[in-house]
């Protein structure tokens, strides 16, 4: 990694933030892939699950070298779409605006942090289109259906961040699936 003051260890620690509501539908698919990733726990790599609160993401993630964090989302695309957006210089896209109780949410919690020099050296957000949610258990059939490619490829990106080598076949800021 360059443009950092100092160089970050060969294997560094690394934070998944599984977001969600388990009783809000789609809601529940950032909680969904913590817990399957729990299932096989990988070196170097703390996986937390939260509904998201923009302090409690702050608190989260501080002193971690790397995070990555998984949440629904509600663009308008085919559910079970997954983006991958790294947070960089800039503003997270109004895509990864999420249904929130939460008046202080990720993206307000992500903008605080770039204010406050307090952002993660990588911070990795990944949004999944959600079709419903409204209160209740389950995830819909479009979104159930993608779970297990949204855990392979946060896996991957996990391995790739704590042996501090850039992700293979995603390309920064790129959806990670094609919209159709």
């Amino acid at each position: 990694m360059t443009g950092s003051a100092s160089p970050l260890p060969r294997q560094h620690r690394a934070l998944l933030i599984g977001v969600g509501n388990s009783y809000r539908g789609d809601d529940a698919v950032g909680l969904l892939v913590a817990q399957r990733l729990q299932e096989e726990p990988l070196d170097h790599v703390t996986i937390v699950s939260t509904t998201g609160e923009g302090t409690t993401l702050l608190t989260l993630w501080q002193d971690t070298d790397a995070v990555v964090l998984v949440d629904a989302v509600c663009t308008g695309a085919r559910p079970g779409t997954l983006r991958r957006f790294v947070v960089g210089t800039g503003p997270l896209p109004a895509m990864f605006s999420r249904v929130s109780t939460h008046a202080f949410g990720v993206a307000e919690a992500i903008e605080l942090a770039r204010i406050l020099h307090q952002l993660p050296p990588v911070l990795v957000v990944y949004g999944v289109e959600g079709a419903t949610f409204e209160a209740g258990v389950g995830l819909s059939a479009a979104v159930a259906v993608a779970v297990p490619q949204v855990v392979a490829q946060v896996r991957q990106e996990l391995l790739a961040l704590t042996d501090c080598s850039p992700p293979r076949g995603v390309p920064p800021e790129s959806p990670a699936r094609p919209e159709r």
